[in-house]
């Protein structure tokens, strides 16, 4: 009896170290979800100007970052204070054991001079070349950008731009900056502006032979691949030349209280994309960006696969208004989709609610997805989209143009919607299968869609079920009944159910 209640002592003892500031997030959830653990920095603290940084906005502080990020790796890590002001920079490469800290009122902006950015490889086969992410970092450990300051990209100089998306006045300020126009190869009624050749007195070189070339090479804002424990906290990302926050290949990532802005169109301004993450907390996040808001990638074919699953996220108490989706799968997710699940939120304003999105070539599989607890209002287009068949349609070829389609289908499956409402959408559920690959085993439980024009949209679907739910007007068009089957709406067939 003894050893028993010493066993149990022990094992309350071990419980009660394993809490953290992030436990209570991981309460009453419907599956087993691996906590995170909070990231450790030494406690060793420098300031920016200690480097001889001058935040005016125009002196370039690119020599006082790497002086202080040179000094604090010899320190064995800590603390890089950035005080308030304007900080002129190229991009910054980080270290292990380290805290990027921006002060409240704290600008770091990105230098417009995209020579900074390429890397020094050799020439891609298409002509383009590599470039850094304005912050980015490799095989790393322990490391953190906090604080409540902010990030600028700058993204304007990097960006194209589509004439639908902008006004007539928006339009003419881009092209009375110079640059290129050429055809919009989606739409034969409207052109594309290119930031290549800008006037001189924007003093933006080109890094590539044309400006279709030059669009390939637009680096992300925060890029830290193939390390552990990553934390990003309060942080404000603005303007990003293309994604915003590509945290790939982490084991450990939190991303706390941040703020992501930039124009509703931004070309691929997605706010957030990790990408064959392992254990991460994504709360209390607000977004607003130009594509894709919270996206979950997993990579394209066999190297998705190796770099293994998307697993256990708990995505919650994040809000997201213009964006392409609000909570994202795909397009790419190879390595597979594992223990998702995203409760609290709101989404207000965006294109799609939830929206999975893949293609042949790039599908995966899905296992313990729940998103619940959700409220959506004014989504423009469907609240839940489920697409077997994406095509990118980006300012440049299309990502999909290039995959193999004969291996690597999506598989839609294992996915629970529960306790969400939306009010104002123009569909309310669209499911997009593929013949002999159905989307399967979806639920939707009390699930509350009012506002919508049209119902519940199937092609190549089974095995749905629709569970205390009321959807208006009507549950799901004629014209697909005989590509789906083992549909149930509230315990009925969808012909008794209209």
């Amino acid at each position: 009896m003894k050893k028993l209640m010493l066993s149990i002592l022990a094992l309350v003892s071990v419980a009660a170290m394993a809490q953290t500031k992030y436990s209570h997030y991981y309460t009453n959830l419907p599956c087993a979800v691996e906590e995170v653990q909070e990231v450790v920095i030494p406690d060793y603290t420098v300031t920016l100007t200690d480097f001889g940084a001058v935040g005016d906005g125009v002196t370039d502080c690119s020599e006082a970052f790497e002086a202080a990020l040179k000094h604090l790796k010899k320190q064995g890590g800590g603390h890089l204070i950035v005080p308030n002001g304007t900080w002129l920079t190229g991009p910054i490469k980080l270290i292990s054991n380290f805290d990027l800290h921006l002060e409240d009122q704290a600008t770091i902006l990105f230098s417009n001079n995209k020579e900074l950015y390429v890397q020094k490889s050799d020439t891609l086969r298409d002509g383009s070349k590599k470039c850094h992410a304005c912050v980015y970092g490799s095989k790393l450990e322990n490391v953190a950008i906090t604080g409540y300051g902010t990030l600028d990209g700058q993204g304007i100089y990097w960006r194209p731009v589509k004439q639908k998306k902008v006004s007539e006045e928006q339009w003419e300020e881009l092209l009375a900056m110079g640059g290129k126009v050429l055809p919009d190869g989606n739409s034969k009624n409207w052109k594309i502006w290119y930031p290549f050749g800008l006037k001189k007195e924007y003093n933006v070189p080109n890094i590539a032979s044309d400006a279709i070339i030059q669009e390939k090479m637009r680096p992300h804002l925060v890029n830290i691949t193939d390390s552990k424990n990553v934390l990003v906290e309060h942080v404000h990302l603005l303007n990003s030349p293309k994604f915003h926050l590509v945290p790939t290949r982490i084991r450990n990532l939190i991303i706390d209280g941040v703020n992501i802005r930039c124009p509703h169109w931004a070309q691929n301004g997605d706010a957030m994309d990790p990408g064959n993450v392992q254990v991460a907390l994504i709360v209390n996040c607000n977004i607003s960006c130009g594509d894709d808001g919270i996206c979950m990638k997993g990579g394209v074919g066999q190297k998705g696969v190796d770099a293994g699953p998307q697993r256990d996220f708990l995505i919650c108490n994040d809000t997201v208004y213009h964006a392409h989706g609000g909570f994202v799968i795909g397009s790419e997710f190879s390595g597979g989709m594992q223990r998702l699940v995203v409760k609290d939120c709101r989404f207000e304003g965006t294109e799609i609610g939830c929206r999975f999105k893949s293609a042949p070539g790039r599908g995966g599989w899905c296992e313990d997805i729940y998103c619940y607890d959700i409220i959506m209002k004014d989504i423009v287009e469907a609240a839940f989209l489920i697409q077997s068949g994406y095509a990118d349609k980006g300012a440049g070829v299309s990502a999909t143009d290039k995959d193999n389609k004969e291996t690597f289908f999506p598989d839609w499956s294992n996915i629970t919607f529960r306790n969400i409402t939306c009010v104002g959408s123009k569909q309310a559920v669209d499911i997009q299968g593929l013949k002999g690959k159905p989307v399967h085993n979806i639920l939707f439980d009390q699930v509350t869609v009012i506002g919508n024009k049209n119902g519940i949209k199937m092609e190549w679907a089974e095995d749905i079920k629709f569970v205390n739910c009321m959807i208006n007007p009507k549950p799901m068009p004629i014209t697909e009944y005989k590509k789906i089957k083992n549909v149930l709406y509230n315990g009925k067939d969808p012909d008794a159910a209209e």
